[in-house]
């Protein structure tokens, strides 16, 4: 089964499964781009899995789903656009002899989910939305702060070789963000380099990996002695719990320019 990225709108990426007959995709927020995709490698869409309601997600699947006749997944507690097979943590689905299973992850929109799973259990794909990006998080849109954590925590329990594909090219601004938070980090040093080298080749930067956003991310790192210090020094109004300090850490993200 090979994993395909196909970039749609400015910076969004839409992921793709297929096996060289069959296909499925997750988030097509756009529809020409996978049928361009579909005609180019002469595959067939048979599943579209959504991780939440925003339209540059969804915006794509009622199209595909009416010219293929593909089966579509979302996730229970958004408004999706239907029929789609509604799931929530515990839930899981098998295509193609692929099991996946679902993660809620509310932080981003209310009722966000993610899919991990593969034929390689140590090396799952992970399939998380706007949830986590390279280097980054997404906005809190709906959810809270302790929403947001507990769900980067249930992503972290991953196993560390999991693929990390997230939907959007923000690498490279949300690592000047993370270089701010930590400046002497070398690890994240040296991704940034890397990645400033696939921009250049006009290459995406993903899929990460786990065990790389957690050497590299600061919304993963956020419990480190490093980080706290920093983000107090950025916000001296932050308080000790860790709560706290997450909240002021997305929060300055938001204004980091």
């Amino acid at each position: 089964m090979d994993l395909l990225v196909i970039p749609a709108f400015s910076d969004n990426y839409i992921w793709a499964l297929h096996d060289g007959e069959h296909a499925l995709v997750v988030d097509p927020g756009e529809a020409e781009p996978v049928r361009h995709a579909l005609a180019r490698l002469g595959l067939r869409l048979e599943a579209i899995l959504i991780t939440h309601h925003h339209a540059d997600h969804t915006g794509g699947v009622a199209a595909l789903r009416d010219e293929t006749g593909s089966v579509v997944y979302g996730p229970a507690g958004e408004s999706v656009p239907q029929p789609c097979t509604p799931l929530h943590e515990g839930d899981g689905l098998t295509w193609r002899g692929l099991d996946f299973r679902v993660i809620d992850v509310p932080g981003h929109t209310a009722g966000h989910i993610a899919y991990v799973g593969g034929p390689v259990p140590e090396r799952p794909w992970l399939f998380c939305g706007d949830t986590l990006f390279s280097g980054g998080c997404g906005r809190l849109f709906e959810g809270t702060p302790a929403q947001m954590l507990s769900s980067l925590d249930k992503l972290a329990q991953l196993p560390p070789a999991t693929v990390v594909c997230a939907a959007h090219e923000y690498t490279l601004s949300n690592l000047k963000f993370a270089r701010a938070v930590e400046p002497g980090n070398a690890d994240l040093i040296q991704y940034e380099r890397d990645c400033q080298q696939l921009r250049a080749q006009h290459q995406p930067t993903l899929p990460s990996t786990l065990a790389l956003e957690l050497q590299i991310n600061p919304f993963l790192r956020s419990r480190l002695p490093a980080v706290v210090q920093a983000v107090q020094a950025h916000d001296p109004q932050a308080h000790r719990d860790e709560t706290s300090v997450f909240a002021a850490l997305r929060q300055w993200k938001n204004d980091y320019k």
